[in-house]
């Protein structure tokens, strides 16, 4: 997700506190939060899959391997 997406949530934010939005900017919103939450999970998914733990008998175990991408995530 890009600034200005993130500077135009927070523009909502501040509007809707101070006056209120219309229907059309509620309904921007929403879909600015969606993508914005997406954008944040896919980000976070991305980390953890790239997580390994060493075991106490020294194996590697790759934590994306074992639980993450063969679900497609």
């Amino acid at each position: 997700m890009d600034d200005k997406k993130i500077a135009r949530i927070n523009e909502l934010y501040h509007k809707s506190k101070a006056e209120g939005l219309t229907a059309a900017e509620q309904k921007e919103q929403q879909v600015l939060r969606r993508e914005y939450v997406d954008a944040f999970k896919q980000n976070l998914r991305s980390q953890l899959n790239q997580i390994s733990i060493e075991e106490t008998d020294g194996t590697i175990t790759d934590l994306g391997e074992k639980f993450g991408r063969k679900r497609g995530n």
